[in-house]
């Protein structure tokens, strides 16, 4: 309802019950990977630190978005990529009561059962950039 188009890439089968609930539409990685970046459709991007690490596709879309948009990247787990200056640490996002109802209906078509927390926590970084060559 802010006027978010929210897009779920996983490299399995995403669960489109689950993600129309929450307002998103889910994507293949190996599709959302063919197709190219255009002007700046990735403002935020939030991922996994376990998958950035092990998966150089997913490395490369998050790179190109801090290269081409400048997104704000966003991680959660318990590693910490290298290529990132940790940044402020941890970014606690509150939930709202509207949205707590909407994560656990989204939770129970899928199976899992809830947190209960009211909130989520990621962490934010900044993309290491080369240093510049002095010029002579």
């Amino acid at each position: 309802m802010a006027g978010w188009e929210v897009n779920v890439i996983t490299a399995d089968d995403p669960d489109e019950r689950a993600l129309r609930i929450l307002g998103a539409r889910g994507h293949h990685l190996d599709e959302a990977l063919s197709a190219p970046l255009a002007g700046s459709c990735l403002e935020a991007v939030a991922v996994r630190t376990d998958l950035y690490v092990s998966d150089e596709r997913v490395r490369r879309l998050v790179q190109q978005a801090t290269e081409n948009n400048d997104a704000d990247i966003r991680f959660w787990g318990d590693a910490w990529p290298d290529d990132f200056d940790a940044g402020s640490g941890g970014v606690r996002h509150d939930l709202s009561i509207a949205a707590r109802a909407f994560k656990a209906q989204a939770l129970k078509a899928v199976a899992e059962a809830g947190d209960g927390r009211g909130q989520e926590t990621f962490r934010r970084g900044t993309a290491r950039r080369p240093a510049l060559a002095a010029v002579r």
